[in-house]
């Protein structure tokens, strides 16, 4: 499991990806809501017949908690994730006074050791169950500070507001790295996290693919 966490005082954050408020065909979305620092609005384009991604926002006078997952394989991961992270990171914020990178870190272990177990208790009468996945990517706004983590490829955006020759425009500014073995940094860590399978990342169908299948490192996902 790969975990990058930043901290960095508090912008103005736009979140993205949702649901509610309104749709047009495979598009969601939902108007402006207020949040402790601000407002915030989320949407979501449906890419498959079979909806495989979750996302959520938790709201309190003390904090704001957005969550994208990025499901592959099936909804399956995405759902428990969906339903198990914010419980875990409220549970050990409140034993450790406040959140932390230390109680994201936590949260993200809890949650892909319960869907372990899940999967094994699973495995004999639903073992498609073995191959989902999720990516996973968090942003989490306490005490004036914005907490960004991803697991896998999604990525989190922050929309700053610029003026350039007298014109209102936006700059996006990149808050997460990916962890995709496209990229000859995470290729590298792989490898060196798996010595002994020389085709544990393989060139084919023209990219760079963990087993020659997949390009991203999920959330969840099970060794093969």
């Amino acid at each position: 499991m790969m975990l990058r966490s930043c901290c960095r005082p508090l912008e103005r954050c736009f979140a993205r990806r949702g649901g509610g408020g309104g749709s047009d065909g495979l598009l969601w979305h939902s108007d402006l809501k207020p949040h402790a620092s601000g407002d915030y609005s989320i949407a979501a384009v449906q890419a498959n017949s079979n909806m495989e991604d979750q996302s959520q926002v938790y709201t309190s006078p003390s904090a704001t908690y957005v969550g994208i997952y990025d499901g592959h394989g099936g909804p399956e991961a995405s759902r428990f994730v969906n339903k198990h992270l914010f419980p875990f990171m409220h549970k050990f914020a409140s034993e450790q006074g406040g959140l932390s990178v230390d109680v994201i870190k936590k949260a993200f272990n809890a949650t892909e050791e319960e869907f372990w177990h899940l999967v094994k208790r699973s495995l004999q009468v639903k073992p498609q169950i073995a191959s989902v996945g999720s990516c996973c990517l968090v942003g989490a706004i306490s005490n004036e500070v914005l907490y960004v983590a991803n697991l896998g490829d999604s990525r989190a955006v922050l929309g700053r507001k610029a003026n350039q020759d007298k014109r209102k425009s936006v700059i996006a500014e990149r808050l997460s790295t990916d962890h995709n073995v496209k990229v000859e940094e995470v290729r590298k860590e792989v490898e060196a996290l798996h010595p002994d399978d020389s085709q544990i990342v393989m060139f084919a169908r023209g990219c760079w693919r963990i087993k020659g299948i997949i390009q991203v490192l999920a959330t969840i996902w099970l060794p093969f």
